[in-house]
Order: structure tokens, then sequence, then C-alpha cells
């Protein structure tokens, strides 16, 4: 035992060992956390791009069933969709049949209108849209009236004259996270996507 501790021949290259492994161990966690710095940003893309194509799918699953007239206080609810977004921070909005940023505005309604489609942006300016495919879908903005019952936005400015349906849009901006409901509703026998919020 004493030839054990007293032996000193090789102590100095187990050190030398030992911080070769170590410089080898912290260069391979160097390099997979930039790769996961460098996967994040994909991953989160991916998730939207998937949570927006899901949108259109529910969105178009409802189009040929039943639009409730808002006009007849009677009138069965239309078809309806829910849908479930839980973007991260890096969105600014996502917008429904108009691309709001057409004069950098999002609160301005001189909207391009683009019908067919669902947009979002990232913080940094890149855009992304997603086409729903077939007929025309046209997006309006809900409201409660009187009596509680959702019917699409009025024009306060204009006299209670009902806004021009054919040029209206829907806009979540950021946080877009949460449930979302939408309702067919038909007005001179045209039908639109009516939101809930």
């Amino acid at each position: 035992m004493r030839q054990f501790f007293s032996d000193t021949i090789a102590t100095d290259t187990i050190p030398l060992k030992l911080v070769v492994y170590l410089g080898l161990l912290a260069a391979v966690l160097i390099l997979l956390a930039q790769a996961w710095h460098t996967a994040i940003p994909i991953m989160e893309d991916a998730a939207i791009k998937d949570q927006a194509e899901t949108a259109s799918l529910s969105i178009r699953s409802i189009q040929g069933g039943y639009a409730r007239n808002p006009a007849d206080t009677y009138s069965p609810e239309g078809s309806q969709c829910s849908l479930d977004f839980s973007f991260p921070a890096s969105v600014r909005y996502i917008s429904f049949g108009v691309d709001p940023e057409c004069n950098g505005q999002l609160n301005d309604s001189n909207w391009t209108l683009e019908n067919n489609t669902i947009i979002y942006q990232y913080k940094n300016g890149v855009k992304k849209r997603v086409f729903l495919e077939g007929k025309p879908v046209h997006f309006v903005k809900g409201e409660r009236n009187s009596e509680e019952i959702w019917i699409p936005l009025e024009d306060k400015e204009e006299n209670e004259t009902l806004l021009d349906l054919e040029k209206t849009g829907v806009i979540i901006e950021y946080p877009v996270s949460g449930e979302f409901l939408f309702e067919m509703v038909t007005r001179n026998s045209v039908r639109y996507t009516m939101s809930y919020f």
C-alpha cells in the first residue's frame, strides 16, 4: 500500500489528460448550445405555421355550414369554429382577410383586402401568408348589440350605417394567445365569417 502512495511517476500526466477531456467536453457543450440557439427560431416558426394552417382548415370546414341571419333574433346559431393560438412574443399580429400593414398602421381602416388569406407578421417585419382554397371567405369583426346578440360591426361615425362588409377583416394583435371563436353569418345573401372578439 505504501508503494501505491509513493509512486509519483504518472502524476503529471493525469491532470493533463483531465484538462484535455474537460476542454473537449466544454467544446461539445458550446456546440450543442449554439445548435439549440439556432434551432429554437426554426421550431417556433414551424409551430406558428402549424397553428395558422390548423386555423385555415377550421375556418374552411365551417364555410359549407349554416350561416345565421343576424337581423333575425330567433335565427339559430351558425356554424362555428374555435381557434386556439399560443404564438410566441416574436409575432406582432395575425389577420384574417386583410393586410393591415399596407400603410404601417394596424388601427387604421385603410387596409388592403385579401380575402381567403391569413397573414401573420413577426416583430422584425417578416410576413407569412396562409391561403384558404376554394370559394371566397369574407371576414368581419363582430360586436354585441343591446340584446347581447353578436352582429357584424356597425360604424358609429357614419350614422349607424353598416360597414362595407366586403372590405372588412379581423386582426388579433400581440399577444396572439388564447381561444378565438368564429361564426358563419349572412347578410344580403353574402356569407361572412364573423369574429366573437
